[in-house]
């Protein structure tokens, strides 16, 4: 299995490899597909390497045993960068070097399952990044992704049932939905008191979300 590397001016979003849990090979394949650049996070390379992926950059702060010499050799002309950084996250600082190299939007995989605190860090995290780059995190069972904050106003198409979570990071304030089941008017969430878990669109058609303040991330999930 490998990319294509085709290179088109950064046109499709990049690839993040986390070290999580794994997705199901039609997953991976189809993001190969369309992601031309690929970042692998630390030890998760082996992994990677099993699969028979070519990638483009390894980063991380490679503070486990890892033996970066054969993987020069077998990925060449990979890029590795060492980020001993301890006060950010791996995934962190692959979406700084993404913004640093002036890419608009990233995929992200891998980057939920295993290590629930993990997991947590990883989606919550994403919302600091969310003027500076478009991000989406994909697993088998969920489309992840921070929305924008107010004046700007979320629309998309979504079929009639399809299930939707509002998780507040923080305290997300004056919430407005149209086309969802229980739809809110004005309302507030916040992280560990209210969520908008378990919603869902209430007919085929356009879905409008904003909010006024805080931040907020839109999960579309499948069982």
């Amino acid at each position: 299995m490998s990319s294509h590397h085709i290179i088109r001016d950064k046109q499709e979003p990049a690839l993040v490899i986390a070290n999580g849990e794994s997705c199901s090979a039609e997953l991976l394949g189809q993001l190969l597909e369309w992601s031309p650049f690929i970042v692998v996070l630390d030890n998760a390379i082996h992994r990677v390497i099993e699969l028979g992926i070519k990638v483009d950059v390894l980063l991380g702060d490679f503070d486990r045993n890892i033996d970066l010499a054969q993987i020069q050799e077998s990925q060449f002309p990979i890029e590795i960068v060492h980020t001993p950084d301890q006060d950010k996250t791996d995934l962190e600082k692959a979406l700084d070097f993404l913004i640093e190299r002036g890419f608009p939007a990233v995929n992200i995989i891998w980057a939920t399952g295993r290590r629930a605190d993990h997991t947590i860090s990883n989606i919550t995290n994403i919302v600091r990044y969310k003027s500076q780059l478009q991000i989406v995190m994909i697993d088998d069972y969920s489309v992840i992704y921070p929305l924008l904050p107010a004046p700007n106003t979320f629309q998309k198409w979504f079929a009639k049932g399809t299930n939707l979570s509002l998780i507040p990071v923080g305290t997300t304030t004056g919430i407005d939905t149209q086309n969802l089941v229980y739809n809110l008017d004005n309302e507030q969430l916040m992280i560990g008191y209210r969520a908008g878990n378990s919603n869902a669109v209430a007919e085929d058609g356009i879905v409008s979300i904003s909010y006024q303040s805080g931040d907020l991330i839109l999960m579309e999930c499948n069982d």
